[in-house]
């Protein structure tokens, strides 16, 4: 997720985005313009006193330390003839999307398991927002993706969340359906003949003042589900301004994810810990 502003009066760029990025700290108002993630006419720039003139368009992207100087090579978690999963960092599209068809996880790893003498085709089995990291999962058919998506409704998918606040109960289940705001690009929650059963269960790992780590379990795959749930419970994630407010990374975390294998009937489970700058939101 962006926001775009566009100028209308001449200023330095810091003093706009300070200006313009209500709510915001500092902090991260300046790691957004160190790590590249502030584009001025098309343009990445990282100088706090750039001058902005009037018509300038103005975009602060999404937090994605790892990808501001690109990603060569992804963390593979397990690989056989007809599965690869990896460890997706915060900051990276699962596939190709609007303004964005090069730096994805599935080009990046086609590249990586490609040889001059035979290119490898994926298919994804399912995906993750962009700036949620962990456990994703391809496959190298589309038959094998198929098959998987057959039994996807008996896939485990854990998740580590950190939200705003304390839940009381400190665990429960969400059964609330979901349908998209398409114009928002925003999950409504609540009844209605377009929403879509959406079952979400969370346990609180640990409490702060402020903020808490839940495990999460997901009943339903829908989409942006954990986060417009969490958001109507009342404890946002952090770093989601889309149902909440921003920061330096959204606060999810794809931990787990558990399946039963085509053609075999063995059940695989893929995990991967949370990354540090996703722990350091506990702070």
């Amino acid at each position: 997720m962006s926001d775009r502003f566009r100028v209308k009066e001449t200023s330095g760029l810091l003093i706009f985005l300070n200006t313009q990025l209500k709510g915001w700290s500092r902090k991260n108002i300046k790691q957004r313009l160190t790590t590249g993630c502030v584009v001025v006419n098309g343009l990445p720039v990282m100088v706090h006193d750039h001058e902005l003139n009037v018509g300038d368009d103005v975009e602060v992207r999404a937090s994605g330390k790892s990808m501001q100087h690109g990603v060569a090579r992804l963390e593979i978690l397990y690989s056989d003839n007809d599965l690869i999963v990896i460890n997706k960092p915060a900051g990276l599209l699962s596939v190709a999307a609007a303004g964005e068809n090069k730096q994805h996880a599935l080009a990046i790893l086609r590249k990586q398991l490609s040889t001059p003498k035979r290119a490898v085709n994926l298919w994804p089995v399912h995906r993750l927002d962009r700036d949620t990291s962990g456990v994703l999962m391809f496959a190298t058919s589309r038959e094998m993706r198929e098959a998987v998506n057959e039994g996807w409704s008996n896939a485990e998918k854990t998740y580590l969340a950190v939200v705003e606040g304390q839940p009381n109960p400190s665990q429960g289940t969400i059964d609330q359906p979901l349908r998209m705001e398409s114009e928002k690009y925003q999950m409504i929650v609540g009844q209605h003949p377009d929403a879509k059963k959406a079952v979400t269960h969370f346990n609180t790992q640990r409490t702060g003042k402020e903020r808490s780590l839940l495990e999460v379990q997901l009943e339903t795959g829908r989409q942006h589900q954990i986060r417009a749930h969490m958001a109507w419970l009342g404890h946002p994630l952090i770093g989601d301004p889309r149902y909440g407010t921003d920061g330096p990374r959204m606060g999810l975390h794809a931990l787990r994810l558990s399946i039963t294998r085509p053609n075999t009937g063995k059940r695989l489970t893929f995990e991967t810990p949370a990354p540090v700058d996703f722990l350091a939101l506990l702070r």
